[in-house]
């Protein structure tokens, strides 16, 4: 780390290393925003709690989010704490807060946050510990290497067992987790905390006026056993990155609780150890402990690994937060803004951005004049005159920007890594009522597709008909949902459909031949080419294997160009072909009549030549599904869920209540909701996600290709 005077502005109020850019990232219902909104209130940003269930909660600010109770959009924050002490003096830190959906169909939210945030806090409900979106929540976090604590909520809730969430955390996602803090009772006697590294109690009780605030107590006797036991656990479990630790402990000496903050610290920042902390946001009981914990073991942009740059000869470069370099950054999300017009989120890597500064854009090579600069607060927003280095600010001017986009200085031409993000797999058409809805109609898809990137909007050429692709039939509700609110689109929305592929499951050959006489210059393109299958997610590989010159090089493009272009619409049922290899070995041209047109056509040919030999495949969408219901209930769902062509991958007891594994076609899903509340009374509940694509059985396929008005194939 270099010396932090030379990293740090003299402009700035908050010095990098008291910065901590962080998300709150959980399953759905877990409490993610109730814990975020007590943050707030901590923090002092807002003066009066709001509730979820009321649709006052301040992050959830769109009309669908507060009347169905569930985050769709990630909201961005800024606050500030005082840490109660610990390794960092008593000085207010800057919190940029990140609040996410825990929705699988809104997953690209939490994808593109993750991307741009140093630290996470993973929420788990004391209740029903690691859930399905826990764990690919984590996957995303450890794809971006972020750092973590674990919030185990609703310890007021009947049921609440903190050691068996921590043991569950351990289990499912392989984490090294150790209590930071023990809770005193649970359930509605769940008052107070024990703090680990401290050796000391917090009691929770009502002030004068009736707010909730604690006081520093002694552990109680009943717990001092528990707490020298855990506290062993835990040094012992710390020792492990720390010999100076390790030895102090073997020999007997004894332990300062800032040396024991430090290792926490580093084994944090490390990734390998993740400290726990109980509490339960509804009854705000747990939150400072939480903040203390971002500020003292999360890291700042000082902290964390550079970021990952390609300058346009392709060379790496490492991008360091540092004030005195030049500008550099990442668009990671859009969003529409009824006042400014188009809102561009950005994190600053490096350097001081100044409103009315010009950026460089290496995708459109195009420079842009950022007129205006501000700090979010959910939907509302402060302008600034200076962002810098570590900050996540909206940027406004900038007209031709899409997520993921980098901007720099215009004497850079610096490509940060993009987030990834799935691809849809559920579609549906849309038509507008009425001729003058028509160009609202598109004006919404555009500016909806530029805020999602999950979001697809196609023309089906046949039909002429809009096709809307998301990630599931929620995502394609709250498109249409908005497309009426905002844009005041009245349009007829179809029956979703499903994304489905087409693949190979042998080796073939294709001939393409593309000849055509007459009277003057004529076409002539002849390709041949060898077809090979490749592993379920392998993608599309091409590989030139002309010799001799059979195909000049001008016409080796515009072949795999057709190739491509035939691979979009499969001869099954024209869905788009995946996973599979072509080779080039072949061809022959003409001097005069030979071109890039019949080259392409001759591709196209091939192409078609080789599928049909190649026995084509369907592949369907399948569902990863957890269903939670009572135990009365088990077998009417499980049973439900072999209706469904769904096979069983595993159950679990936990008390009262069965949890469910299956593996489901998303084509048998659609109702699903309705039905899980019917066959349990409204007890059970579930969630889904996409798992991996499997091949369509042959009573299927004829379905699909009856729907779709096509002739079987005979392959």
């Amino acid at each position: 780390m270099k010396a932090l005077a030379s990293v740090n502005s003299d402009l700035r109020k908050f010095p990098l290393e008291y910065t901590r850019n962080i998300g709150i990232v959980a399953h759905i219902d877990a409490g993610k925003t109730t814990t975020t909104e007590r943050i707030l209130y901590y923090t002092g940003v807002v003066h009066k709690i709001g509730e979820v269930h009321e649709g006052a909660a301040t992050t959830d600010w769109m009309e669908q989010e507060r009347e169905r109770g569930i985050t769709i959009t990630s909201a961005a924050i800024t606050c500030s704490w005082i840490n109660q002490g610990g390794i960092f003096p008593k000085i207010e830190q800057r919190i940029n807060l990140i609040d996410t959906p825990g929705h699988v169909d809104f997953t690209a939210e939490v994808e593109r946050s993750l991307r741009v945030l140093d630290g996470a806090v993973g929420v788990f409900c004391a209740v029903a510990g690691v859930q399905p979106q826990s764990e690919t929540v984590w996957r995303q976090m450890n794809k971006y290497k972020v750092p973590r604590v674990a919030f185990i909520n609703k310890m007021d809730r009947m049921g609440a067992d903190y050691y068996s969430a921590i043991n569950s955390i351990r289990e499912k996602l392989g984490a090294n987790a150790h209590p930071l803090f023990l809770p005193i009772g649970s359930g509605e006697d769940f008052d107070g905390l024990i703090d680990l590294v401290r050796k000391v109690a917090y009691q929770y009780q009502k002030s004068d006026n009736n707010e909730l605030c604690f006081i520093e107590v002694e552990v109680p006797i009943s717990l001092q056993k528990t707490t020298e036991k855990y506290r062993t656990e835990l040094i012992e479990a710390l020792s492990d990155f720390s010999d100076d630790l390790a030895e102090d402990y073997l020999d007997g000496n004894e332990i300062l609780e800032e040396d024991l903050q430090k290792v926490i610290r580093n084994a944090t920042l490390s990734l390998d150890f993740i400290g726990v902390i109980p509490g339960s946001a509804f009854k705000n009981k747990g939150i400072q402990m939480l903040l203390d914990a971002v500020v003292d073991y999360l890291p700042s942009p000082l902290e964390v690994a550079p970021m990952n740059g390609f300058e346009t000869d392709q060379k790496k470069v490492d991008i360091y937060a540092d004030d005195s370099k030049k500008v550099t950054g990442l668009a990671f999300k859009l969003a529409n803004d009824s006042f400014v017009g188009k809102l561009i989120f950005f994190r600053v890597y490096t350097g001081v951005l100044k409103k009315g500064s010009m950026l460089y854009n290496p995708r459109t090579q195009k420079k842009e004049r950022i007129s205006r600069l501000m700090v979010m607060h959910a939907n509302d927003r402060k302008d600034i005159d200076t962002a810098f280095s570590g900050d996540i600010c909206a940027l406004v001017g900038a007209r031709d920007v899409a997520t993921g986009d980098t901007l720099c200085d215009p004497s850079l031409s610096v490509n940060l890594e993009p987030p990834t993000f799935p691809e849809p797999v559920i579609s549906m058409s849309v038509e507008p009522n009425t001729t003058a809805d028509q160009d609202k109609l598109a004006l919404g898809l555009k500016r909806l597709s530029e805020e999602d990137p999950t979001f697809k909007v196609s023309s089906n050429a046949e039909t002429g008909q809009t096709i809307i692709g998301g990630m599931g039939e929620l995502h394609l509700e709250i498109i249409c949902d908005r497309l009426f609110r905002e844009f005041k689109v009245e349009a007829t929305a179809g029956r979703p459909q499903i994304a489905y592929r087409e693949t190979i499951s042998s080796p073939s050959v294709g001939i393409g031949k593309f000849i055509r006489q007459s009277g003057g210059r004529g076409q002539y393109g002849h390709a041949e080419i060898k077809l090979t299958p490749l592993e379920r997610g392998a993608g599309f590989i091409f590989e030139n294997q002309i010799i001799g010159g059979a195909i000049p090089k001008e016409f080796i493009q515009p072949t795999k160009q057709g190739i491509v272009e035939s691979s979009k619409m499969g001869i099954l049922a024209g869905y788009p072909v995946v996973d599979f290899k072509v080779e080039l070995v072949f061809g022959s041209f003409h001097e005069v009549d030979s071109s890039e047109m019949a080259f392409k056509m001759a591709g196209i040919f091939a192409m078609k030549d080789a599928l049909k030999k190649a026995n084509p495949e369907m592949l369907e969408p399948i569902m990863k599904a957890v269903v939670e219901t009572p135990n009365e209930y088990q077998g009417d769902l499980m049973g439900d869920l072999n209706r469904r062509r769904g096979q069983i991958q595993g159950t679990e007891s936990k008390g009262k209540f069965y949890s469910i594994e299956a593996h489901v076609p998303l084509e048998t899903m659609f109702g699903y909701a309705t039905d899980v509340r019917s066959l349990s009374r409204g007890r059970a509940s579930y969630s889904m996600e996409p798992s991996h694509f499997e091949t369509v059985p042959a009573n299927i396929l004829r379905k699909i290709q009856e729907r779709a008005g096509i002739q079987p194939v005979n392959t």
